[in-house]
């Protein structure tokens, strides 16, 4: 599916004439000549629509796009929440230029939606969302499906959307749409307000006839801009930087979305300033030795020790979201300065931050004509303590990646094996996890692969279907696409491995088979519990408790089910040999499942997460833990507020 298009620029007279559509028509055809602009390449902005027809859109929306759907494909989804997800692949493929519309039926088909609204909304990316609603005109009520509320009558299950959007609409008189539709998709191409964009479609109203201006339908193009920070803040923020000797930049979503990854690297290399990464940044810092990878929760040894020590922190495009700071406890020099670069002044202005707000790219770009003029230079001795965090990253990341006698291959082993065999023309997926934890630390960059994490709504059961989403919006890129995901993740959301097979799309999922969630019960011991609900085992007729056998599960042969091509491998020369055979399978997704040690992680870094730890308990041990949990929570400090030289009170 390509997204790439000119627009007719030809300008005819203003016309008055009509166009007599139904509300569900004239979506489909408004849609239709909606264009987005990005540094100049223009693109259809919605170039398709998923969907699951249900009788709350099968003789609305699903007849628009039959009869009118020139230029519009419909994808058939087989999970709500899957589409969502698929849609948010699409806008990450596209930096957030074009994305896919989705449609639901009434009940709890829309509000399976919701789960990928929000997911995209706490990301920051474009979907436009279309749930079927109850019927408009009352005359059948309650009708099927409809939740009734006692005393608020104009409520639907779809309000539930309304805090997990960025726009939210009903569709009350056919009319509404020459409003609606273009404040949706002003929001979708706004850097700073885009996210999940929710407009409510009653059953009635989808075939509700009107006579629409013809001008409604001529073809538009939304421009997606790059504003730049005001002077003053840039100056001030030069000032800041100036002054500090160990700063350290994070590298966030927005390095990615604002293209700003050169500018970022220009400014590591000349002025000697080292650069973390958080989930969505990940491959945005330079591959140099002034790179030091992940930060936070799940980051590396040498990116926390520098982070923590640095006392000047510049955020580029992030949330700054717990597991990146570890819980406000990360950055422990007393003096730290913080400098926050976002588009976004409800971001900037996080954690105390001096803020800079505009687009990232234009932003480095005049900080680094600042810095220059100043002469500046972070402090001698400093590219030494970089050299020596990067060497115990890699002293840690060595040891956990040796085999060990008798046991199964590791996690870390076959991310490692994945990472070897992926390059610059591929594209790895992930979502939630342990996986995600994996990557973040021990994933070498430099192999230049894109890294799509989804972590922060941590949503599983996004990953399989965003990969077929940013596949379908990259048809003719060379490479694969990569998901990765553990066996949890997969029984929660496989089957849009039968839509990547209706659509003769290729995606290689790897599946890491610990036969549980095992990522879990390690934070479960250790804030003084016991492992409790996380392994996939029968039920013990002694215990009455889930721990009994290991519940067999062939994951491979439930791929091939679906019209996958699968391996089922327990070794790494397996692994490696089912890998370079799929990477022949054309037309069709591929499945690897890897068999790898269940308890088997990653070495800790010592970052604090907080969590509700138990405050009482019957067991010593649980007391001990959620004793040392708050003893821990003694590092979390308040940040800020950062004010620039010469302007406080």
């Amino acid at each position: 599916m390509t997204t790439t298009a000119a627009v007719d620029t030809a300008a005819d007279a203003p016309s008055k004439s009509v166009r007599r559509r139904t509300v569900a028509q004239a979506i489909v055809e408004y849609l239709q000549v909606q264009y987005s602009e990005l540094d100049g390449e223009r693109r259809r902005l919605i170039p398709g629509m998923y969907g699951i027809f249900g009788h709350g859109n099968s003789v609305g929306v699903a007849q628009g796009i039959d009869e009118y759907g020139v230029d519009f494909p419909h994808i058939a989804g087989k999970n709500e929440q899957s589409m969502v997800h698929a849609a948010i692949g699409y806008a990450k493929a596209t930096n957030r230029a074009a994305t896919l519309a989705c449609t639901a039926s009434a009940g709890p088909g829309s509000t399976n939606m919701i789960s990928g609204a929000s997911t995209a909304t706490t990301n920051r990316l474009p979907v436009l969302l279309f749930p079927a609603d109850i019927i408009n005109n009352r005359k059948g009520d309650p009708v099927l499906q409809q939740i009734e509320h006692p005393v608020e009558r104009d409520v639907s299950a779809n309000d539930a959307f309304r805090p997990v959007s960025r726009y939210f609409d009903r569709i009350t008189t056919p009319s509404q749409l020459l409003v609606t539709l273009p404040e949706a998709l002003r929001v979708l191409t706004d850097p700073v307000d885009t996210g999940a964009v929710v407009v409510c479609l009653p059953q009635d109203i989808q075939g509700e006839a009107y006579d629409f201006p013809e001008e409604f339908f001529t073809p538009r193009v939304w421009p997606i801009r790059r504003r730049p920070a005001a002077q003053e803040e840039i100056r001030d923020a030069i000032e800041i930087i100036r002054r500090a000797q160990r700063p350290v930049f994070i590298a966030g979503g927005g390095v990615r979305y604002s293209d700003a990854a050169d500018e970022l690297a220009r400014l590591s290399a000349d002025f000697g300033i080292p650069v973390v990464e958080t989930y969505a940044g990940k491959g945005m810092g330079p591959n140099s030795e002034l790179g030091l990878g992940g930060l936070g929760v799940d980051g590396t040894i040498g990116a926390n020790r520098i982070a923590g020590r640095a006392d000047c922190v510049i955020s580029v495009g992030s949330r700054l979201q717990d597991f990146i700071t570890a819980s406000h406890s990360l950055f422990e020099n007393p003096d730290v300065q913080l400098v926050h670069f976002n588009v976004s002044s409800f971001d900037a202005h996080k954690m105390g931050s001096y803020p800079v707000v505009g687009d990232a790219k234009l932003s480095l770009t005049a900080l680094h004509e600042g810095l220059t003029d100043a002469a500046y230079q972070s402090v001698a001795g400093y590219r030494d303590e970089i050299a020596a965090a990067r060497q115990a990253t890699a002293d840690v990341l060595e040891q956990d990646l040796e085999y060990i006698p008798g046991e199964n291959m590791s996690q870390a082993q076959v991310i490692d094996v994945l990472n070897k065999h992926t390059g610059a023309d591929d594209a790895l997926v992930l979502g939630s996890g342990g996986v995600v934890g994996g990557v973040h630390k021990a994933w070498d960059t430099s192999n230049g692969t894109k890294v799509l994490s989804e972590y922060a709504n941590s949503c599983m059961g996004h990953e399989l279907p965003a990969g077929l989403g940013y596949r379908l919006a990259t048809p003719d890129a060379p490479g694969d696409v990569f998901v990765l995901i553990g066996d949890g993740t997969y029984y929660m959301q496989p089957t849009e491995l039968i839509t990547a097979v209706q659509e003769h799309q290729k995606i290689t999922v790897v599946i890491i088979d610990n036969s549980g969630h095992q990522c879990i019960w390690p934070l479960q011991v250790a804030k003084g519990g016991h492992e409790f609900g996380t392994q996939l085992r029968e039920r013990s007729a002694e215990t009455g408790r889930l721990d009994g056998a290991v519940v067999p599960v062939d994951i491979a042969a439930n791929a091939a089910s679906f019209g996958a091509v699968s391996w089922s491998t327990n070794t790494i020369e397996e692994f490696k040999s089912a890998l370079e055979e799929a990477r022949e399978v054309e037309n069709r997704p591929a499945v690897v499942v890897a068999h790898v040690e269940p308890w088997r992680y990653l070495t800790g870094n010592g970052a604090f997460w907080d969590v509700g730890a138990a405050m009482t308990s019957e067991r010593p041990e649980t007391v001990e833990g959620g004793t040392k949990h708050r003893e821990a929570r003694e590092r979390q400090r308040y940040y800020g507020p950062t004010i620039a030289p010469g302007r406080g009170v």
